[in-house]
């Protein structure tokens, strides 16, 4: 046995370091996890029946959760990312249902069924995209939609793996509840976990990466 501090080697029974002082350091046993056997700590194999000695498991970081702010920030990044997407797509919806009628110098009164179905049209197809854009990019390997991305957030679940296209869908859907009176999105402020009520619904966690 050598001394961790000087090198030098000392006796077995020895509790300092005849030429340091230093405090000899002894590791505890490792026990056998099959028999109970008290072994050295360096040993892999039990020296009573032989069986391999498991590694301690090296502890998980602790998670951090993302909390009210830096949220709200993913939000408002995502609400500007899909905003463009309608006015992008949702322009040539309207001028293509519209446009001929214009063209064809429909009276007002006689535009009214185009600007209706146009409206409509625009208004599933906008509310479409936006569900897709976040159930799909939250249940992707990226685990997190644009905005989130930007601020290295990810979505995942109480174990803190990537959560499926259900449960993104559970997770948008119950964003309809929490927007009642916002009470809960303020929640985010205040849960342990940083986790609003679309966040218990459907058991998720919005994480820092």
């Amino acid at each position: 046995m050598f001394c961790s501090k000087c090198g030098k080697e000392i006796g077995a029974e020895a509790t300092f370091c005849p030429h340091c002082g230093e405090p000899v350091r002894v590791a505890a046993p490792r026990n056998c996890p099959h028999c109970g056997h008290a072994n050295p700590a360096a040993a892999t194999v039990c020296t009573a029946c032989g069986q391999p000695l498991a590694s301690a498991p090296e502890p998980r970081p602790a998670r951090a959760y993302a909390g009210f702010w830096v949220r709200l920030a993913a939000y408002f990044l995502d609400s500007i990312i899909v905003s463009l997407g309608m006015v992008i797509l949702g322009a040539p919806i309207v001028l293509l249902l519209g446009f001929p009628a214009i063209r064809e110098g429909t009276h007002p009164a006689g535009l009214q069924p185009f600007i209706v179905l146009s409206v409509l049209l625009a208004t599933v197809v906008m509310t479409a995209l936006v569900w897709l854009y976040f159930t799909l990019a939250e249940s992707s390997g990226w685990q997190a939609t644009l905005g989130k991305k930007m601020l290295n957030l990810a979505v995942t679940d109480l174990a803190g793996a990537r959560i499926g296209f259900g449960r993104a869908n559970a997770r948008y859907w119950s964003k309809i509840l929490s927007g009642i009176l916002y009470i809960g999105f303020i929640m985010i402020a205040f849960t342990d976990k940083k986790q609003g009520l679309h966040d218990l619904i459907a058991g998720t966690l919005v994480v820092r990466r």
